[in-house]
């Protein structure tokens, strides 16, 4: 028997689960919810509420949560109070005290899954990084160099990423929080941050460029920076070893603005030049949605452990997000940002 599907927020993200959600075997969709629906209404054969509690009151097995991030926490922690297996987007919510709330709820029901979207992990460049990393080929992990940006919020001006009270936060958590959720995977945690965080071109009240310098219990330092002043768009993550490196160069969207997706592998040798040859592994399908989908059923259906885009991971990507935020004492003061470790 499938299990039966809610999408709550059925936007262009929500609308992009439904593909891959409806082309798994175990899966289908059964209703959504959006605001843009006035009344409930039967739309390509399935069930629209404008309100998320009317979804709720559907039979389902497992709740899909798409909304803004004001929402996300609510959402989540109503489904799983529903009994419904759970799948949020990033980020996880609008600060670090709404994931702890989610994690208080969750701990409730150890039976149900709970996986948020950090989908960049499903990207193959990413993923043959992460098994040369844990290969040791190239050796020990010394620094990363980190850059994500595009050309503004999306959508600009009306739309709710630019707006504090609906996001929380600008294009560092809204974005940039798939960079620091990686940078995280490859080096694991940062305590020691440095950061300049500024809205000094678009005037939001959310940051429009962040620059990060962060430094791992193990010495290892990683530099960020997230903007939206990007005029073209930018994937690049770096990562230097004692015997080589790792680029990461473009990755494939919806939008294909990002350019191809390449892996660049080069060797350190001994000649003053450095490496002496480049590898680079070009990707022309982007499978990520389907196989993280793919993972998140095959947690369920076979009740093993969320692998990817835990909840401890989803707090610990937001905690370094609000200490970057935190280590600039002007944006702090400014917006009255608490010290994430002590809530």
């Amino acid at each position: 028997m499938k299990l039966k599907v809610g999408i709550a927020g059925y936007g262009i993200v929500g609308r992009r689960r439904r593909q891959y959600i409806d082309k798994n075997l175990n899966l289908e969709t059964v209703a959504v919810c959006d605001q843009n629906f006035n009344n409930k209404e039967i739309l390509d054969g399935i069930i629209c509420y404008p309100n998320y509690r009317q979804l709720l009151e559907e039979e389902l097995d497992v709740l899909f949560v798409s909304l803004p991030n004001y929402l996300a926490p609510e959402v989540t922690i109503a489904g799983l109070e529903k009994g419904l297996h759970v799948f949020c987007e990033k980020p996880p919510g609008m600060n670090v005290g709404d994931v702890k709330k989610v994690l208080s709820i969750k701990q409730k029901y150890p039976s149900l899954k709970l996986k948020y979207g950090f989908n960049h992990r499903y990207h193959d460049s990413v993923k043959d990084a992460l098994k040369i990393l844990r290969s040791k080929e190239l050796g020990e992990v010394i620094n990363l160099r980190a850059i994500y940006g595009k050309d503004g919020f999306v959508p600009f001006g009306s739309g709710w990423r630019a707006k504090r009270e609906f996001a929380g936060g600008g294009i560092l958590l809204d974005q940039g929080i798939h960079m620091v959720d990686l940078i995280q995977l490859f080096c694991g945690d940062f305590l020691e941050v440095q950061s300049n965080v500024s809205n000094d071109f678009w005037g939001c009240d959310v940051e429009d460029n962040v620059f990060a310098i962060m430094r791992n219990p193990e010495g290892r330092i990683a530099m960020l920076h997230s903007t939206a002043t990007q005029w073209q768009h930018l994937f690049s993550l770096s990562i230097f070893f004692t015997d080589g490196y790792l680029r990461l160069n473009g990755i494939l969207t919806g939008s294909k603005s990002y350019g191809q997706e390449r892996l660049i592998i080069g060797r350190r040798t001994n000649l003053s030049t450095g490496s002496d040859r480049e590898e680079t592994i070009t990707y022309l399908e982007d499978n990520s949605w389907r196989d993280e989908i793919n993972e998140f059923v095959d947690c369920i259906v076979n009740s093993r452990p969320i692998k990817s885009g835990t909840i401890e991971e989803a707090l610990a990507a937001m905690k370094l997000v609000f200490r970057i935020y935190w280590a600039d004492t002007i944006w702090r003061k400014k917006w009255k940002i608490p010290n994430p470790d002590r809530i």
